[in-house]
């Protein structure tokens, strides 16, 4: 039996990268939000989406968000998937360049989850409009998993999944 052993550099650009960085957003974001929400509403007892997605728009402006309705709620779903937008994209960017991210892609999703909740809650947050916020060790416990198994590994399956397919492409072609 022999193995063919592919060392061809994998193609990093184009619209079927763009396409995978898009459905690892969109599944990515969705999954974080939807469990942002259940959480909340397990934690305060109330179910509130819309309160929650004015809280993402405060971060960037300011306290009008909360007067703002539907729409402001609106503008904090799209700062939440730009977000996702762009961890996805690193993720993508980096994976064919740091082998190590290719081993195990459960496990290097869970520690970019880990990195992801560590520059929102490091940086992001604090520099927002939110300011720097006290912590708990439940609260960043529960967010850190909720990061791992919402944005880190779905982000790193579906990297794993379109490199895999276009060294496929390269071996065969």
């Amino acid at each position: 039996m022999s193995t063919i052993t592919n060392t061809a550099p994998v193609q990093t650009s184009g619209r079927g990268l763009l396409k995978a960085i898009l459905w690892a957003t969109l599944i990515a974001g969705t999954l974080d939000i939807i469990s942002a929400i259940v959480i909340s509403g397990a934690v305060s007892g109330t179910f509130a989406p819309i309160r929650l997605l004015q809280g993402i728009a405060y971060g960037a402006v300011g306290k009008s968000a909360f007067e703002g309705g539907l729409g402001m709620a609106l503008v904090g779903l799209l700062f939440h998937y730009c977000f996702a937008l762009i961890f996805a994209t690193v993720f993508f960017l980096l994976y064919p360049v740091l082998p190590i991210l290719q081993r195990n892609a459960v496990l290097w999703g869970m520690v970019y989850g880990v990195v992801a909740w560590s520059i929102m809650n490091g940086l992001v947050i604090p520099l927002s409009h939110i300011g720097p916020v006290p912590f708990l060790w439940w609260k960043a416990l529960v967010n850190i998993v909720i990061l791992m198994y919402a944005i880190g590994i779905p982000i790193a399956l579906i990297a794993r999944k379109y490199y895999s397919r276009k060294r496929l492409n390269t071996v065969e072609g």
